[in-house]
């Protein structure tokens, strides 16, 4: 039974590659549901996180970061951004308050400006920001977008991230949940299992494998034994960047297999044999299916 004073609502996090989006989803929900890495464009699809505060349920859409789309690949994350405002009952810009609002903070500003869904302007990385510099930027940005509310925050300390939590619940309109309360994202198994090898793939290799790789699930068996098989294909554009993965002897892709079947053992709660292999494919970003496994839409 529905209790008559829950809340739901649908919250859009908006932001340029690396301004702290998923980092601020996985503070706002408690547990990590979205990649976090330092390298740039690291979340690809519209990944919604579940947070609940008091009787709200906040449905998190952690949106890729938005940039100059190039490839084929990139349009369709920029396209899965803007997708993931539309309906949104608010809609979070989170800006790096550390950094200058560069070419591609200006992109969005001006994506934004004249949208219908009421903004929440959230000025990541206080922490480090100089205070002065924070100001002039609340200030301008505000003058700017006109938005309901702004919050300067560090979602890497969880500085901040209570009270915003507590202003989105407030703000949701009245209505049933729509997740069971212990649910945290809508992501399939297969789907996290795949992310969390990317991410490993780029906590451990980020300095030297480019942004262009990715990770399919090919095979899924859960056994008798409750254990789960699972194959993933790594795929890359160039050999000299398989050689980067495999390393030598095979070490750092046994380095990477096995970190990565722990965290997901750990998220699946069972014994995981995990299994992976490096292919080259200098158009891997040209695969519908992999879009499809990956929750884009297929862009032309």
């Amino acid at each position: 039974m529905t209790h008559p004073t829950q809340r739901c609502g649908l919250v859009a996090v908006l932001g340029a590659p690396n301004a702290g989006k998923s980092t601020l989803v996985n503070a706002l929900v408690g547990e990590k549901v979205a990649i976090v890495s330092p390298k740039a464009q690291t979340t690809r699809a519209r990944l919604m996180g579940i947070a609940i505060a008091d009787d709200a349920q906040l449905i998190l859409v952690d949106t890729p970061g938005i940039f100059e789309p190039h490839r084929r690949l990139d349009r369709a994350m920029v396209a899965a951004a803007w997708e993931g405002a539309e309906s949104a009952d608010r809609t979070l810009l989170v800006v790096d308050a550390a950094a200058k609002v560069g070419a591609r903070v200006e992109t969005i500003l001006a994506g934004i400006e004249g949208r219908p869904e009421p903004l929440i302007l959230v000025l990541n990385k206080a922490d480090i920001a100089k205070k002065d510099d924070l100001l002039v930027l609340a200030q301008s940005l505000s003058l700017r977008l006109n938005p309901e509310a702004v919050f300067m925050i560090s979602a890497s300390t969880g500085d901040g991230v209570a009270d915003l939590k507590a202003y989105l619940a407030s703000a949701m309109p009245a209505g049933p949940w729509q997740f069971p309360a212990d649910q945290l994202s809508d992501a399939t198994d297969r789907m996290v299992a795949a992310e969390i090898t990317r991410e490993q793939l780029y906590l451990q290799l980020h300095a030297e494998l480019p942004y262009a790789s990715a990770v399919e699930t090919e095979k899924w068996e859960d056994r008798r034994d409750g254990s789960t098989v699972i194959h993933q294909q790594i795929l890359v554009e160039r050999d000299s960047q398989k050689a980067i993965v495999v390393g030598k002897g095979g070490a750092q892709l046994k380095k990477i297999g096995q970190t990565a079947r722990e965290a997901i053992a750990d998220h699946l709660g069972r014994k995981v044999h995990l299994f992976l292999h490096v292919k080259v494919n200098p158009k891997w970003d040209e695969d519908r299916s992999l879009y499809k496994d990956i929750g884009l839409e297929w862009s032309e």
